[in-house]
């Protein structure tokens, strides 16, 4: 497990999806401990105030805010970036956190920028070596499995890590020669509320196991925070980083044509 050390040299806007529990929250409450601004962009707004209170009372931290965003939905994803840009002036950091393991239907992982610069950070997972992205069923079903069966739910979550490990290795192409670098990062295995979409019975096993063995959300966001504040790791954009260092992928989370093919269809599903 590695410690984040890094400092902020001077506040940043920060905007983390899925910043209300978990990895997430726990990234949050670090950067606001460093003195940055903080936007969690949530769907559940009660969830939401509740982890600002906590991040509030734990760092002394007034700038902390929420901003409802359901990634769920398009129309909203929309109507989110229409009010970041116009009541923001910049974004330096954006964190893709948000995630989930059963059938839910997301879409992929959203990038506003309204600054001359900054740094995109996507939490996927080492599950990613256990995919395979059927670009039929995805057309079709906008989504990347379902079933009822937890190892249909689980090879979902595979999919879409992988999905996140290409979105980044992709993006990073796309941005080159601007002042904006992306990573994806692998936290290790969390305890995180992941588990409230299993059923009971699996919850009796998984969380006793994950109370055992498992990281606890600070640990898990040392590599987020690494990829976030680290300075000098602008070379290594699109990289995908494991306890703070770069990691090899599979061959194909790094297929350059698949990565294209994902981002074209990804915009033909969101109609861009």
């Amino acid at each position: 497990v590695c410690m984040s050390r890094c400092s902020l040299k001077d506040p940043l806007p920060l905007l983390a999806a899925g910043g209300n529990t978990g990895i997430g929250k726990a990234t949050a409450l670090h950067l606001a401990r460093k003195g940055a601004r903080v936007i969690l962009a949530c769907r559940n707004r009660d969830k939401a105030q509740a982890a600002i209170a906590d991040i509030q009372q734990e760092t002394g931290s007034t700038d902390v805010l929420y901003m409802e965003l359901d990634l769920a939905s398009l129309k909203s994803i929309r109507c989110f970036a229409e009010t970041f840009l116009k009541t923001e002036s910049r974004l330096d950091l954006l964190i893709n956190n948000a995630g989930t393991d059963t059938h839910i239907r997301t879409v992929a992982p959203m990038t506003v920028w309204g600054g001359g610069g900054g740094r995109v950070v996507t939490v996927s997972s080492m599950a990613h070596r256990w995919k395979h992205i059927d670009f039929e069923a995805l057309a079709a079903n906008r989504d990347l499995g379902t079933g009822r069966y937890s190892w249909q739910f689980f090879q979902a979550y595979c999919n879409s890590k992988l999905c996140n490990v290409l979105f980044t290795h992709e993006l990073a192409k796309r941005l080159k020669g601007t002042s904006v670098t992306c990573y994806s990062v692998h936290p290790g295995i969390v305890r995180t509320e992941l588990s409230r979409h299993v059923s009971l019975w699996q919850r009796l096993f998984i969380e006793p196991v994950s109370r055992l063995l498992f990281l606890d959300p600070e640990a898990g966001a040392q590599t987020t925070l690494h990829c976030a504040l680290q300075e000098g790791i602008e070379p290594l954009s699109g990289c995908y980083f494991s306890c703070c260092e770069v990691q090899e992928v599979c061959a194909q989370a790094r297929d350059n044509a698949l990565a294209q093919k994902l981002w074209e269809v990804s915009e033909k599903l969101c109609k861009l």
